[in-house]
């Protein structure tokens, strides 16, 4: 028996690397998985890997990035396994450049894959979720979603991919305090693992040990949580944001109101020098940006 039994999890990005991690981690449950990922072959392997062990899985190539791409997904994870309990919108592309020189397409194609594909998804999925409970169904369903330590606190060179991160973190809270009413859950994820988008950047300080000590950047590391997060067992949990690697987990502490002042009328701008230097001694520092 396991925590994910009789669940149907539609993973994207699941070719390979942390979503591929998490199909697994999924499957091992006892969960049916849709393994979503623009690299065909990539998705039906990971299945064959899945179903070498006794798991069912489907390979899907749909496009995340468009509603209809989405509802084809959704679509064909029904027409297999009858339902869909959860997404994990894992994902992803970077586009590293410094600000100075960064292009609109840069920008745009960063913004398509994160924010949008994690929009498209789960709101047909929501739409489904919502019509089975206002139909008095027991709907107990899961919105996964993929953030960074960019996201959470910026990362030189990354400034659309720490945006998008950042985005991914607001529509999450939204999720969560729109989507309890039908039973959905949204959580997020900010994962440090090896994966394909830390190739030739991270390689160094990623690399597994020589000695064959504990991996920390291994991608199963990550697993455990994400496969929690979209169990039953979770369903008292929304609206919050983890960071993972290795064996540590952390619970991020999020935007909110900090030291104020009120004069209870209108600020003049040459006041506000002093006003401003005082509340910034009062409050916590900000974590660095990554990369400073």
């Amino acid at each position: 028996m396991g925590i994910c039994d009789n669940r149907t999890i539609i993973i994207t990005g699941a070719g390979g690397g942390l979503g591929r991690a998490y199909a697994l981690g999924f499957a091992a449950e006892g969960a049916k998985v849709v393994v979503n990922d623009i690299r065909q072959e990539a998705a039906a392997k990971v299945c064959e890997e899945i179903e070498a062990n006794g798991g069912e899985a489907l390979a899907n190539s749909d496009d995340i990035t468009s509603v209809a791409g989405a509802s084809k997904i959704l679509e064909a994870a029904l027409g297999r396994f009858n339902e869909v309990h959860g997404v994990v919108n894992n994902a992803g592309v970077c586009r590293d450049k410094m600000f100075a020189t960064m292009t609109e397409e840069d920008w745009d194609q960063v913004m398509q894959v994160h924010l949008r594909g994690h929009f498209c998804l789960a709101n047909v999925l929501t739409r489904y979720w919502r019509e089975r409970s206002k139909a008095g169904e027991p709907v107990n369903a899961r919105i996964i979603n993929t953030s960074s330590g960019a996201g959470l606190q910026g990362s030189i060179g990354q400034s659309n991919y720490s945006a998008a991160k950042a985005g991914i973190l607001g529509l999450t809270l939204v999720q969560a305090a729109e989507l309890a009413r039908y039973g959905i859950t949204a959580n997020a994820i900010a994962p440090q693992a090896r994966t394909s988008m830390t190739e030739g950047v991270f390689d160094e300080m990623m690399k597994a040990p020589e000695d064959g000590g504990f991996d920390s950047w291994d991608p199963a590391n990550v697993a455990p949580l994400v496969v929690w997060l979209g169990s039953s067992a979770s369903s008292h949990v929304s609206g919050q944001v983890f960071e993972a690697k290795g064996g540590w987990i952390s619970v991020a502490d999020g935007w909110r109101t900090g030291p104020e002042k009120d004069k209870q009328e209108r600020w003049q701008p040459a006041e506000l020098t002093e006003v401003v230097d005082g509340l910034l001694a009062e409050a916590k520092p900000a974590q660095k940006v990554y990369g400073t």
